[in-house]
């Protein structure tokens, strides 16, 4: 037969870590939720290695974000099975992520000056077209590709509509290619 406790015990429990730094109430809130939030990894796909290491870092952020948890938002059940997912939806990104294969170390080398002429000649072009462009236009443009705003912050910033921007940063770098060409 299962004990059932009540949900304002584990409320409490959480409580005396987050004030005291309570060993007692941190083991028995680990003895009831470990085994259950491994068990909810490995049934959504987790191995079982990957549920154990998911499962401690689960239960170190319990022990040290106990301070974070509000009893008004979730249940200490809900709280700790959310951090349970995203643990698991971290420890699968990580699992992904591709190594990087040859890392160049030390300094650059030093470009040809055939290249350099090149950037600099597309460099003056490129001011040109610039001049050319209406104010409004390129006034955007610079923010956007220069000051690296986003178009909602250009909008905030100008007071213009959203798609207003847009088009106007669509007619521009339309304009900036083909003056490019």
């Amino acid at each position: 037969m299962k004990k059932t406790v009540p949900q304002n015990t584990w409320v409490e429990h959480l409580k005396r870590i987050q004030a005291d730094q309570d060993q007692r109430a941190f083991a028995e809130l680990f003895a009831h939720f470990a085994p259950r939030v491994k068990a909810f990894l490995m049934k959504s796909g987790a191995s079982p290695s990957m549920a154990e290491e998911c499962t401690q870092e689960v239960m170190a952020t319990l022990w040290h974000k106990a301070h974070l948890f509000d009893p008004s938002r979730a249940s200490v059940a809900t709280w700790i099975f959310t951090i349970a997912r995203n643990k698991k939806i971290d420890a699968l990104r990580k699992q992904r992520r591709p190594e990087p294969e040859n890392l160049e170390w030390g300094p650059e080398a030093e470009p040809e000056a055939a290249d350099i002429l090149v950037l600099q000649q597309e460099s003056q072009q490129l001011t040109q077209a610039m001049t050319a462009l209406p104010s409004q236009q390129r006034e955007l443009i610079e923010k956007a590709y220069f000051g690296d705003l986003s178009h909602s912050e250009i909008a905030a910033e100008t007071g213009l509509p959203l798609g207003t921007i847009k088009s106007r940063l669509r007619l521009a770098l339309s304009k900036l290619r083909q003056t490019m060409k």
